[in-house]
C-alpha cells in the first residue's frame, strides 16, 4: 500500500516569519516573546489529524503553508476597502477598521466614539517603550494552542479597546477586517477590556475587496469583561470563498457578568472559530451560538472550550450547521466543570441538516464534571430536509428551492434569535438569505 505523507512546513514559516521580522512592532520583551512564540510553533508545526483539538480540521493537509505576510495597504487598497465596507449593513456602528491586517483610522470612526472609551491601535502600544507591560499584549495562559502561539509571534496590528467602570456604549463597536491582496496573510491580535457595570455590543465583519482572493486571516480576540458587565458580541464572516480564516476568542467574565455572542460563517474555503471562555466570577452567565452555511467544498470547524472555574453560572451553547454539495462541517464543543464550581448549570446542543448525500458533518460534544452538584447536558443530531414538510410546501405552491429555503431558515432561527440586537439579527439573517440565494 502507497502512503503519500505531508511534510511538516515550518521551514515554509520559518521563512515568513524571518522575512517579516524587521516589520513587527516591539522591541527587547516584545520581541523575545515572539521569539518564544515562534520556538513553540516550530516545534509543533502545524496541527494535524493526531492533534485531537484539530483531528476534523488537518491543516498540514488543508492549509500547507503559511503565505507571506500582507504589504501595507496602499492608496488604492485603501479606495477597494473603502468600497467593500461601503456594502456592509450595520448602520449606526462605530467602524474600526483594519486592512490586510493594519489599523486604519481614516477609514474608522474614531470622532464618533462615546465616552467612556478608549481605543488604541496594537503597533502604537506594542512601540511604545515607556509600556513595561506591552508584552503581556501577546501573552496568554488561556491555551497552548499552537496557531495562539504563531499568532502571537506574528500579530502585526489590532485594537487595544477599553470601555470604563459604568459605560454604557449606545452604538456598536464595529470591528471590520478588510482583505485587500491575493496570497498572502494577516495577523491580527485585539484585546478588549470591558469595566465593571459596563454594557457593550461589538460587531466582527470579515469581507474581501475587488482583488483579494487566496488570502489567510489568522486572527485573535482577548476579552475581559468586570463585575455585572453585559457584553453582545456578533461575528460575521463573510471572507472570499478561496480565504483561509483562522481565529480564536479568548473571553474572561467576572463576577454576574452576561455574555451572549454568535458566530456566522457563510466565507471561506477553509475556516475555524475556537472559543476559550473562562467562568471567572460566581453567577456568570454565557449564551454561545452559531451557524455554519457551507456549500461546494467549504471546510468550517466551530471549536468552543467552556471552563466552569467557580460556582453557580450558567451555560448555553446552541450551533447549526447547514452543508450542501461537498463540504465539510465541525463541531467540537467540551465543558470543563472543576471541582469549586457547584451549582453550575450547562447545555450544549448542536445539530446538523445535510443537504446533499456527499456533505458531511462531524459532531463532537463534551462533557468533563469534576463536581458533584451540577446540572449539566449534551445532545447532537445530523439529519436531511423533512421530505412531509417538502411536500406540504409545494402541494401549496412554493417550488422546491423556496420550499428549502423556508426549512432551512427555520432551523438556523433558533440560533440567530439569541441576537439580542433586532438590527443586528436582522442584519445576520440578511448574510443568510444571501449564501441561501447563491445555491441557485
Amino acid at each position: 500500500m502507497n502512503v503519500a505523507l505531508v511534510k511538516p512546513t515550518t521551514e515554509r514559516a520559518g521563512d515568513v516569519f524571518a522575512a517579516a521580522r524587521g516589520r513587527l512592532p516591539g522591541t527587547g520583551p516584545v520581541s523575545e516573546l515572539r521569539e518564544t512564540a515562534y520556538a513553540d510553533f516550530a516545534a509543533r508545526g502545524l496541527p494535524h489529524r493526531r492533534v485531537e483539538e484539530w483531528k476534523y480540521t488537518d491543516l498540514r493537509m488543508l492549509l500547507r503553508e503559511v503565505a507571506p505576510l500582507a504589504a501595507g495597504p496602499d492608496a488604492a487598497a485603501l479606495k477597494r476597502a473603502a468600497d467593500a465596507i461601503a456594502t456592509l449593513e450595520v448602520t449606526g456602528a462605530c467602524k474600526l477598521v483594519l486592512v490586510d491586517g493594519q489599523f486604519v483610522p481614516e477609514l474608522s470612526d474614531l470622532d464618533a466614539l462615546a465616552q467612556g472609551v478608549d481605543i488604541r491601535s496594537l503597533r502604537s502600544v506594542l512601540e511604545n517603550a515607556d509600556n513595561t507591560r506591552r508584552a503581556d499584549l501577546l501573552r496568554t495562559n488561556a491555551t497552548s494552542d499552537v496557531m495562539v502561539s504563531l499568532n502571537a509571534a506574528m500579530a502585526t496590528d489590532g485594537l487595544v479597546i477599553g470601555v470604563a467602570d459604568d459605560a454604557v456604549l449606545a452604538r456598536p463597536l464595529h470591528i471590520v477586517h478588510v482583505a485587500t491582496q491575493a496570497s498572502v496573510s494577516a495577523f491580527t491580535r485585539s484585546l478588549l477590556r470591558i469595566g465593571n457595570r459596563a454594557r457593550a455590543t461589538v460587531v466582527e465583519s470579515f469581507v474581501a475587496a475587488e482583488g483579494a482572493q487566496a488570502y489567510q486571516v489568522h486572527d485573535a480576540v482577548v476579552l475581559w469583561a468586570g463585575e455585572d458587565a453585559d457584553v453582545q458580541h456578533v461575528r460575521l464572516v463573510e471572507d472570499a470563498r478561496d480565504a483561509t480564516n483562522i481565529s480564536t476568542a479568548i473571553v474572561t467574565l467576572g463576577t454576574r457578568t452576561t455574555f451572549n455572542t454568535f458566530s456566522l460563517t457563510t466565507g471561506s474555503s477553509l475556516s475555524r472559530y475556537q472559543g476559550f471562555v473562562r467562568f471567572g466570577g460566581e453567577g456568570a452567565n454565557a449564551s454561545i451560538n452559531g451557524v455554519n452555511l457551507l456549500k461546494d467544498r467549504q471546510h468550517g470547524d466551530a471549536t468552543l472550550v467552556l471552563d466552569h472555574m467557580v460556582p453557580h453560572c450558567a451555560s448555553r451553547e446552541v450551533f447549526r450547521a447547514v452543508v450542501d454539495d461537498r463540504a465539510h462541517s465541525v463541531f467540537q464543543g467540551r465543558i470543563n466543570v472543576h471541582p469549586d464550581a457547584q451549582k453550575t448549570d450547562a447545555k450544549m446542543m448542536t445539530r446538523a441538516l445535510l443537504l446533499s448525500d456527499e456533505a458531511e458533518a462531524d459532531n463532537k460534544p463534551e462533557l468533563e464534571i469534576f463536581a458533584d452538584d451540577v446540572t449539566c447536558g449534551h445532545g447532537a443530531t445530523t439529519g436531511a430536509l423533512d421530505d412531509s414538510l417538502l411536500f406540504y410546501l409545494r402541494a401549496r405552491g412554493l417550488p422546491e428551492r423556496d420550499a428549502q429555503s423556508l426549512l432551512i431558515q427555520a432551523f438556523v432561527g433558533e440560533a440567530m434569535e439569541s441576537i439580542a440586537d433586532e438590527a443586528l439579527r436582522d442584519v445576520a439573517v440578511e448574510a443568510a438569505r444571501r449564501w441561501l440565494a447563491a445555491r441557485g
